[in-house]
């Protein structure tokens, strides 16, 4: 357990798993006093808080609705945001021992069909809005009417490696896939998640912009609060605003954030600043030194990085009560899962490669749904290649970039990353998605696509000279092109995959 001080939830004293053979993640989530707080329910005018007794009955309430149509093993949809009746549905579902997949609300008709006839979804937990939403493509059984008293539903009899929850990736890079994870998901994610806030403790308070829908959301944050006894507060926001986000964390009391990178920039372009936190997390794309400084006079203290993906989550994180953090690494494997960098035969790399995990490790899932042959390409041997290239740093890890992100240029090796977070700091620029485009003497060059802040003015030239003072030579962009808006994902990722196309098109076009 090299570099972290504190015995960590989910692991015994050697830093192995403490899984049970018996385990329900309902029965996980509900396991604290009835009358401790659980949700601060901030989605009203008024702060409504709800204690784990209340959330064990709203949780029997739709359970017992639920046993007259849903069998074990069903998939059960969630189209629900941040709300107390977004944690009892999963955990209804789970109690039952059927299979929960959290569905965005902020999905279209084409994203829902999508996954709901992957997953053979008959019934949707949600609201009125979310029925609507639906139309006919599956049954909504809207949460909050509520259900007829009745006896406490017993915990189905589940082990660790039950199905519990399917969660399917953001789809950036070809049709979306359903991760499969067993009822031992969350246990997977207590360590990382405590680590990332300095390590969870009596008193703290978690929230985050991030939705429910996304693991981010609901296991790196609402779950593990449940599990810890952690109060977690639930805020609806229909667009991220830094003086909303304000709003929240003085209205609830908040103490801990899991910030995703995109909200980071955002509160830095406003100048926000949060007092009263007691630990600050970001993941989803590595933040660069420039940001972690902002970081610190904006909060008071240093963000804590963490890495993982949806079909493997919370293996790497930084803390900084343990360790200091390392500019460009976003820290040291978590007590639990082994991480390696690999090459293509599955070898430790004598350089960068692979980022890769062990099996064993908890927060692995256990399969693609109902795709054997995904499934086997995403492992090689006993390693989980996650498609994120990396290199070690000491026992720090630094990420270089997804596998397709990487830019060839002249015979260097290009992370976006960190040209991202350097055109970042610029006090003009608001956002920016870096790739490689096609070029025939040098393979790619750099191409950067720039969002300005509203009423702030920059040249190609001045953007270009600004990362040529900061980065290494070869890599500042070559190309700049300024845009409205970039294509994200609805957590909040760039889209670099609709870039790199649209650069080819340009050199299809110069040609």
């Amino acid at each position: 357990m090299t570099g972290f001080s504190a015995s960590l939830p989910g692991l015994r004293a050697d830093g192995t798993w403490d899984i049970p053979d018996r385990l329900n993640m309902a029965r996980q989530c509900l396991s604290q006093p009835p009358d401790r707080l659980a949700i601060i329910d901030l989605t009203g005018a008024a702060r409504r808080d709800v204690t784990f007794g209340d959330l064990a009955a709203m949780t029997d309430a739709l359970a017992r609705r639920l046993l007259r149509a849903v069998a074990p093993g069903d998939r059960v949809g969630v189209l629900l945001s941040q709300s107390p009746w977004t944690a009892a549905a999963h955990l209804a579902i789970w109690k039952i021992g059927a299979i929960s997949v959290p569905l965005f609300k902020l999905f279209q008709r084409d994203a829902l069909r999508t996954r709901i006839t992957d997953a053979d979804l008959s019934l949707v937990l949600t609201d009125a809005a979310g029925a609507a939403q639906l139309g006919d493509l599956a049954t909504p059984l809207i949460v909050d009417r509520a259900g007829e008293d009745g006896a406490p539903v017993p915990f189905a009899d589940t082990g660790p490696d039950d199905p519990a929850v399917l969660i399917y990736t953001s789809g950036t890079t070809g049709k979306p896939k359903g991760a499969l994870h067993g009822h031992r998901v969350l246990t997977g994610h207590l360590p990382g998640v405590s680590i990332s806030h300095d390590h969870l403790r009596a008193g703290d308070c978690l929230w985050t912009p991030a939705d429910w829908a996304w693991i981010g959301g609901l296991f790196d944050v609402l779950m593990p609060g449940l599990a810890l006894g952690i109060p977690v507060a639930a805020a609806r926001m229909e667009k991220f605003t830094p003086e909303g986000c304000a709003d929240i964390v003085r209205r609830g009391g908040v103490r801990n954030v899991f910030f995703p990178p995109t909200a980071l920039r955002m509160l830095k372009a406003a100048d926000m600043v949060l007092p009263g936190l007691r630990s600050v997390a970001s993941g989803g794309e590595p933040l660069g030194a420039e940001m972690l400084d902002w970081g610190r006079r904006a909060f008071g203290l240093t963000i804590n990085e963490f890495y993982g993906q949806t079909e493997c989550n919370m293996v790497v994180s930084s803390c900084a009560a343990d360790f200091p953090p390392r500019p460009g690494c976003i820290g040291k494997p978590v007590p639990g899962h082994e991480v390696a960098v690999i090459d293509d035969t599955g070898r430790p790399a004598s350089g960068e490669g692979d980022i890769a995990i062990r099996r064993g490790s908890a927060s692995m899932m256990l399969e693609y749904w109902r795709n054997p042959q995904a499934t086997a390409e995403k492992f090689c041997d006993d390693w989980l290649v996650t498609g994120d290239r990396g290199i070690w740093g000491g026992d720090y890890l630094r990420f270089v970039g997804r596998e397709d992100d990487v830019i060839t240029s002249a015979g260097y090796r290009i992370g976006p990353a960190e040209i991202e977070d350097c055109l970042l700091t610029h006090p003009a620029v608001a956002t920016a998605g870096v790739v490689g485009k096609p070029d025939p003497l040098r393979t790619e060059i750099v191409k950067a696509y720039v969002v300005l802040k509203p009423g702030a003015h920059a040249t190609e030239a001045d953007l270009q000279a600004y990362v040529k003072e900061r980065l290494a030579s070869h890599s500042y962009p070559r190309e700049i092109t300024f845009l409205d808006s970039l294509p994200m994902t609805v957590t909040g990722k760039v889209i670099r995959k609709e870039l790199k196309r649209r650069a080819a098109a340009e050199t299809e076009a110069q040609r």
